[in-house]
């Protein structure tokens, strides 16, 4: 444990993706306990420029950018949680019981896998949105979950495969024990990391999806998020007003937020993966 700290601690991407991530989470958290102010409040005109009033000027309905900012971060990265929860569980579900199990239920999991990442993930999520009248936050995060655990799935099963057969966990058959105490206790453990290093990959493409499904106005009805945001600003024709404000900084803090998760990612695998490492 105590070199894996150093190891991390050494690693300047997971150290640059850690305080990014730290500090926007801190930021999104405290500032609206600062400001009470309600993001949906009118208080411009349409498309005002940015002025010491309004940090980031005003949308389409003269609503204060900034503060729909931090709220529209903190529903995104919400979304990107509980999505990629979903998405890392189911996974990992599949992914042991298909490489651990074998036989008939390795084949059934492993063609359910193949049939979802042959049909694109997003032409799926894309009809499920539509056919639902109501999507609050929550359930976008759920129908991202649902549709894109397919590869979590494919890399949990090849390491499950890889550690079926090894001498603790023969040993552990040997001794009688039950195949769900096996590949949790003598399996899960070793893929742990693996598992954790997925979830934040899940995490960055759920945010990723729901700013793409909401700029297709397929986002959540009830809240403020970063594709919506992005929605209005295309909608209410802000790039042709010349009002950049509206549309820059809700894309640019995708970037931020995706590419501090990714840094995370290589920096954990430098730990984990002993030939990057060497």
């Amino acid at each position: 444990m105590g070199s894996t700290v150093r190891i991390l601690l050494r690693s300047p991407k997971f150290l640059i993706g850690a305080i990014i991530t730290l500090l926007m989470t801190a930021f999104v958290l405290i500032y609206p306990l600062i400001n009470r102010a309600d993001p949906f409040e009118m208080k411009a005109l349409a498309f005002q420029p940015p002025s010491s009033e309004l940090w980031l000027g005003s949308d389409n309905f003269g609503r204060d950018l900034f503060l729909e900012l931090v709220y529209g971060i903190r529903t995104s990265v919400e979304i990107g949680l509980i999505a990629g929860l979903i998405a890392t569980a189911i996974g990992l579900v599949i992914g042991l019981a298909s490489g651990y199990v074998g036989r008939w239920v390795d084949n059934v999991l492993t063609a359910l896998t193949n049939m979802f990442i042959v049909i694109p993930s997003f032409v799926i999520l894309i009809l499920i949105s539509v056919s639902i009248d109501s999507r609050s936050a929550f359930i976008v995060a759920l129908i991202i979950g649902l549709t894109s655990w397919p590869w979590t799935a494919r890399a949990v099963r090849a390491q499950t495969v890889s550690l079926r057969n090894r001498d603790h966990v023969n040993l552990a058959k040997i001794s009688g024990h039950s195949t769900f105490r096996i590949i949790v206790f003598e399996i899960l453990p070793y893929i742990a990391s693996y598992v954790f290093m997925a979830f934040i990959l899940q995490v960055a493409s759920g945010i990723l999806a729901e700013a793409s499904i909401s700029m297709l106005g397929l986002g959540p009805y009830d809240t403020i998020s970063l594709g919506t945001m992005m929605n209005w600003a295309l909608i209410f024709a802000a790039p042709v007003s010349g009002a950049w404000w509206a549309f820059i900084p809700p894309a640019l803090v995708i970037a931020v937020i995706t590419f501090a998760l990714f840094l995370i990612n290589t920096g954990m695998d430098e730990i984990f993966n002993p030939k990057i490492r060497s």
